[in-house]
């Protein structure tokens, strides 16, 4: 398929996607939505793929939903913003989440509404030191959408959560790490080369391990300890029938680095 709002490769069992629509800051459009689920569709399909890189093209990550893409005339009809995020929002939140593979995210810029929420949906999150993280729905008369509401009060509690999403004040990258809301804030020069270093490392490990450690993680939120503990047991008896166990440990007792087939 050609793509023409994002970049999508995957090579050395990589899958990378690049959003890419600088002129408009890669703000989301009917057409990305679209583009975006066939690339999802082809890391499903391939079996090789091991971890998935997304950044944003340009001097932006993404600004969210292009409003130009969903104009409201002054007498026009109130439209339904549920279908939006129904049908394209909310499928993209629960695809990255639930990929069984790592998910780095690397923001290069401005990371607004919709935009900056779906960097909070994938497992590890680089930003350039010049991002800005921007909660930018209040503006409009909107909530957070893309699970912001969900993913917010548990990364940065409640307070901040509020407080940011209320009056749409903008989060630089390095408090954005010193409030635990990303992982690392870089200098903008590295961005590319630290994040794209940690995903080229999970291409080479047990894969099958990693995508049961973010199940057990973001289950836990829903559960007390003795079903995290029943769950933790599940899932501790399906990594143990991996072949990648059997490899870490033979590795370890030999005293050689291991090789990882993912399986």
């Amino acid at each position: 398929m050609k793509f023409e709002t994002i970049i999508f490769n995957i090579e050395k069992n990589l899958a990378s996607l690049t959003l890419n629509r600088p002129d408009r800051l890669n703000s989301f459009t009917g057409q990305m939505h679209e583009e975006i689920r066939s690339a999802f569709d082809m890391i499903d399909q391939d079996g090789s793929v091991r971890c998935l890189y997304i950044t944003g093209s340009g001097r932006g990550f993404c600004a969210g939903q292009d409003l130009n893409d969903r104009a409201v005339k002054p007498a026009a009809k109130p439209r339904d913003l549920s279908e939006s995020t129904d049908q394209n929002y909310n499928p993209l939140i629960r695809r990255i989440t639930s990929l069984p593979m790592p998910v780095i995210c690397a923001v290069n810029g401005v990371a607004a509404g919709a935009g900056a929420n779906i960097a909070f949906a994938c497992d590890i999150v680089f930003a350039a030191k010049s991002a800005k993280f921007i909660q930018a729905f209040c503006r409009l008369g909107l909530i957070p959408d893309s699970g912001g509401t969900y993913s917010l009060p548990r990364l940065i509690g409640t307070a901040r959560a509020l407080a940011i999403t209320l009056t749409g004040e903008p989060i630089m990258a390095e408090k954005a790490e010193n409030w635990g809301m990303i992982y690392k804030a870089v200098e903008d020069d590295l961005l590319q080369e630290e994040a794209l270093k940690l995903a080229a490392y999970f291409t080479s490990q047990p894969t099958k391990g990693l995508a049961l450690i973010k199940k057990a993680i973001r289950a836990s939120f829903d559960h007390n300890l003795d079903q995290q503990l029943d769950l933790e047991s599940s899932y501790q008896r399906e990594a143990g029938y991996c072949e990648d166990y059997k490899e870490g440990v033979d590795a370890f007792l030999h005293k050689r680095e291991p090789k990882f087939t993912g399986q």
